[in-house]
């Protein structure tokens, strides 16, 4: 599943293309794809017709189209700019599950045999096209609360690469949720956007191992974690995000390239890159985590 960087990347690329632009159809092809909307497919689409898009937002691995309302908004001007009355009120809220890709693509293009979704907008240039093999990821109309976030994950934890994000806020609900470090990077109300592969490799890079319980933590080692989550995710950005197949690509239908600078994610058996010592697998919670046993010892104390 696509974590934060991946989500981020889409993200940048869909902010390139679509905002201040005026969608002028939605076509729903499988109801499944807007199955969170409550109101049905065929609001989806008729809700939409002639929203602006003011903004491309994120939180985590969910990303957001801000949208102004069309009965309150004037049209765009002439130039194309964005109205300054402009004010989101509701959002076009997307996860992209395991398999889902928000591409830009002209018209001309064909569909292919997992189109979705397809907005339209009135300038006839790109089209903004949801693709899904698995229909795992989803979209949905939602309010905004007055941050602008989606009222439907207001609810979920700042995530690393925010501005407002905090290490004291984050440790603090660290230590008490006494648990295994690496089930806490994964707690969505605790830190949002961070997933398997990112935990494993901010957790090498901070030398702790995944089992180390979060009330032994001292304040600098949480700091130097989250400073190793967040340069993991700002490597990952620079290189695309981490593509292992072609289902995670950016709105150019482009993969990224950050697996081939893993340090332990997907190595078992290969030596690790500071010290030489090869990297073990264990199972964990129906996936896998990947450590160096000498850079990251396990703790007499554990928790899973």
């Amino acid at each position: 599943m696509p974590e934060l960087p991946e989500v981020e990347v889409v993200r940048r690329g869909l902010e390139a293309h679509v905002v201040g632009r005026r969608i002028s159809r939605v076509e729903v092809l499988h109801p499944r794809a807007v199955r969170r909307h409550v109101a049905g497919p065929d609001e989806f689409a008729s809700s939409l017709a002639g929203a602006l898009v003011v903004s491309v937002r994120r939180r985590g691995k969910y990303v957001w189209l801000a949208l102004d309302d069309p009965a309150v908004t004037p049209g765009p001007p002439a130039d194309g700019a964005i109205p300054a009355a402009a004010v989101p009120q509701r959002a076009v809220l997307g996860h992209l599950g395991m398999s889902g890709q928000l591409l830009m693509q002209p018209a001309t293009i064909p569909d292919g045999p997992h189109l979705r979704v397809r907005f339209v907008f009135d300038d006839d240039g790109p089209q903004l096209r949801f693709v899904d093999q698995r229909t795992f990821g989803g979209l949905a109309v939602h309010p905004v609360d007055e941050a602008g976030v989606p009222i439907e994950i207001a609810h979920i934890a700042l995530d690393p690469l925010e501005a407002a994000f905090r290490v004291e806020v984050f440790a603090r609900a660290l230590r008490r949720r006494r648990t295994g470090v690496k089930r806490a990077l994964l707690d969505q109300s605790l830190i949002s956007g961070v997933g398997n592969i990112y935990a494993d490799e901010a957790l090498w890079r901070a030398r702790l191992h995944y089992a180390r319980p979060t009330e032994t933590l001292r304040s600098a080692e949480i700091a130097e974690l989250i400073g190793a989550v967040q340069a993991v995710m700002q490597a990952a950005l620079a290189e695309g995000g981490t593509s292992f197949d072609s289902l995670y690509v950016n709105v150019n239908g482009e993969s990224g390239y950050f697996d081939r600078s893993l340090q332990v994610y997907g190595r078992e058996g290969q030596e690790c890159r500071r010290c030489g010592a090869q990297i073990r697998r264990d199972p964990f919670m129906n996936r896998s985590s990947f450590t160096c046993p000498r850079c990251q010892p396990r703790p007499r104390r554990a928790r899973w």
